[in-house]
């Protein structure tokens, strides 16, 4: 993954940045069962992988207040 990450599209980015125009979490498209996350502010770091399932699990457990919830 490393370097391909850097020139692929960063399509996402989190809704609500605590006030800070660039302090966000982007998340990049286009990977079948990866789903590289990075900060806004280091675009150049290395992007934190998970997979598919381990994302949507947390997007599922997090509500709009970024406050975790249990799951069903």
């Amino acid at each position: 993954m490393g370097e391909e990450t850097h020139d692929r599209r960063w399509p996402f980015r989190s809704s609500y940045s605590g006030g800070g125009a660039n302090d966000c979490v982007e998340v990049a498209d286009g990977y079948a069962d990866l789903v590289p996350v990075r900060d806004s502010k280091a675009p150049h770091s290395r992007p934190l992988i998970f997979s598919a399932a381990s994302w949507a699990a947390f997007i599922a457990c997090a509500d709009h207040n970024g406050s975790p919830k249990t799951p069903a």
